[in-house]
């Protein structure tokens, strides 16, 4: 049976038990696991060559273990997924469990990209505001992530916020004569690599940011 992500999946019901156990192998990671394993061969392999030994020296001995290597690449990417829910096909069970390396890579969006960490407040109303935040950045970064994949830029949007925060905004200082100073909010030109970027997004820049005091 074939899941998402290029994995295959098998399913094995116990007949004692309501458990259920499915067998998922990612065609695509396999390929990655085995050429890993191929430099790390190579790696040992040119560690444990002798090419010069002295007179009283030790000698290493070794060979491969084949069956090990075996198993090893018959095992790559392999997931055993284990659940006494019975109504779900094994493309929902693999998708349910798809959603924890999700949960995963927000906690670490949260304090790479979005650097936002954790705080200690002493009110309740200031530990909803900060989750509050969090989610907010969470939103707007996956919103950018789909928006990328949509316009063909990727799934991950670093590069393109990398790009697109060369992007200043800047106030310019006017000087009057009868005294106070009148400070527009502009918006810096973006490159033709930024602009670009901005159309395949369906972004448009202001020319400038009107400010209003609250």
């Amino acid at each position: 049976m074939f899941c998402e992500n290029g994995a295959d999946a098998s399913t094995s019901e116990s007949d004692s038990s309501p458990e259920r156990f499915i067998l998922c192998r990612s065609r695509e990671r396999s390929k990655n696991e085995e050429g890993i394993t191929q430099r790390f061969e190579k790696k040992i392999e040119a560690s444990l060559k002798v090419t010069k030994t002295d007179k009283d020296a030790a000698r290493i001995e070794w060979s491969k273990v084949e069956a090990m290597r075996d198993w090893t690449t018959l095992s790559a990417e392999c997931y055993l997924l284990r659940t006494n829910i019975a109504d779900w096909s094994d493309e929902e069970l693999w998708k349910a469990y798809i959603q924890l390396t999700e949960a995963e890579a927000a906690f670490r969006i949260h304090k790479s990209d979005l650097s936002i960490r954790p705080i200690w407040h002493q009110k309740e109303d200031r530990v909803l505001a900060h989750i509050f935040v969090c989610f907010l950045a969470y939103v707007l970064w996956k919103t950018l992530s789909q928006l990328c994949d949509k316009a063909g830029l990727g799934g991950e949007p670093r590069r393109v916020l990398s790009e697109l925060s060369e992007i200043r905004s800047m106030d310019v200082v006017l000087p009057t004569r009868s005294g106070p100073e009148i400070r527009p909010r502009c918006i810096s030109k973006p490159t033709d690599h930024q602009q670009t970027l901005l159309e395949k997004l369906g972004l448009k820049l202001p020319s400038k940011i009107i400010q209003k005091q609250m």
